[in-house]
């Protein structure tokens, strides 16, 4: 095939197609590189053999990648704890003098229990089962809760630590360490912008937003806080001795499984059934990104052999582009790819050709890296696929389309997030640089 851009359509072509007749994702990638490679390229099935026999073993024995399963583990057992409640009962008695009151809890239960899971529908899950029948039992509004709810559980993947950023951090070959630093300031950011627009819809509707509970005394405030002090502890104990230098992003993952195991037993929610539940649902989450991550690993060097990466960022370079003008366009194609695909999918699928066209436009791929993640917290809430659609859809009963036109205000706040660290990108570098000196 003489021109590499007639076989990305092809290949496109292909692996849509057999997305769409229910193919698995992870078998569809395969497909598509195997017949590409044979069809295409000339390649013998031996040869094919062998070199998905290299890529898999060069892809799946990253160190860093030790870290997915652990941190997975870890988010399985705190979500089998008390832990979501503790965190809203601890913070509720520190917010009722804002507008908005109670959620401002969810934003932040969303914020600290993401810290722990890693992951945005855990997060979505847990502090759903909480949250939604206390703020109807007060009378908040359906639509800014299941909107808060919807759009604070995408916390989960950009405020470290982060399923998402150890795979991107694998695929991209960058530093997790740094990729977890960038991940703070931004997801402080948003959550605040969260905040803001919760703030502002209070103040314009007061008539829905009921009145605070009886004021504690500060004893008690503090008497709740104090139950968050296990998970405090861990937090403080594990990330400060990673950004201090003294473990690296693995062995983080193996401290954070322990300390989990720690509270769960403190809180006396850890028992046979609980342990084994969490070690088969990680293995199930692991196997299912692990096979993942092997068949893009294979399909990323079949394009390259292809050609195609560089014929995709030879066409956008001939078009001129200004790196602005390039971040808006992909901004426009990850939304769009959300209504089909997962956050995982979409990041191998498209990071072997979408990488080298950002870096060659001057981005720091550790600052796309941050970027890449709140433009898939944007595809979480993008009906029909987002899961955290799903998962209040399951809980409430809405359909999906209802529950995205609810988190839309949410929604925009991620665009301007997305916005303020493409024009502020120090927004995201500023802490990996210091902790580079």
């Amino acid at each position: 095939m003489d021109s590499p851009l007639i076989t990305s359509i092809i290949i496109i072509v292909g692996l849509l197609g057999l997305l769409a007749a229910g193919v698995w994702i992870f078998a569809a990638m395969l497909v598509v590189s195997i017949v590409g490679l044979y069809v295409l390229n000339d390649y013998s099935f031996v040869r094919i053999g062998s070199m998905l026999t290299s890529v898999q073993w060069k892809t799946m024995t990253s160190f860093e990648l030790a870290a997915l399963p652990l941190f997975v583990w870890m988010g399985e057992i705190l979500f089998r704890t008390r832990l979501s409640e503790q965190i809203f009962r601890g913070l509720a008695p520190w917010v009722n003098w804002l507008p908005g009151r109670l959620l401002h809890v969810v934003i932040l239960a969303c914020g600290v229990f993401g810290s722990v899971s890693g992951s945005s529908t855990a997060t979505c899950a847990t502090i759903s089962k909480i949250a939604l029948p206390e703020l109807k039992r007060r009378g908040y509004d359906e639509g800014i809760t299941i909107g808060a709810l919807c759009s604070g559980g995408t916390l989960g993947i950009l405020i470290p630590p982060s399923i998402i950023m150890v795979l991107y951090a694998v695929a991209a070959e960058v530093s997790l360490v740094k990729l977890f630093i960038a991940g703070f300031l931004p997801g402080f950011l948003m959550m605040a912008l969260f905040s803001g627009y919760i703030v502002a819809w209070a103040l314009v509707n007061p008539d829905k937003s009921p009145k605070g509970a009886d004021p504690m005394t500060l004893r008690q405030r503090f008497s709740l806080l104090v139950e968050l002090g296990p998970m405090t502890a861990l937090l403080v104990f594990v990330f400060g001795a990673l950004f201090a230098g003294w473990i690296t992003a693995t062995e983080c993952a193996a401290w954070g499984v322990l300390g989990a195991l720690l509270i769960a037993l403190h809180s006396r929610t850890l028992n046979w059934r609980s342990f084994w539940e969490s070690i088969n649902s990680t293995l199930r989450t692991s196997c299912m990104i692990a096979i993942l991550i092997a068949a893009a690993g294979f399909m990323s060097s079949f394009m390259a052999i292809a050609g195609i990466p560089k014929a995709v960022a030879s066409s956008i370079a001939a078009m001129e582009l200004s790196p602005f003008a390039l971040i808006a366009l992909l901004t426009f194609v990850y939304i769009l790819l959300g209504i089909f695909l997962d956050g995982v999918s979409m990041i191998l699928l498209t990071l072997p050709v979408v990488l080298p066209m950002v870096t060659g436009a001057g981005f720091d791929p550790l600052w796309f890296g941050i970027f890449l993640i709140i433009v898939i917290e944007m595809a979480e809430l993008s009906p029909p696929v987002g899961f955290n659609l799903f998962v209040l859809q399951n809980m409430t009963g809405r359909d999906v389309f209802t529950i995205g036109w609810m988190s839309l205000p949410f929604f925009l706040m991620m665009v301007v997030t997305a916005a303020m660290i493409t024009f502020w990108p120090q927004i995201v570098m500023v802490l990996p640089d210091l902790y580079s000196r």
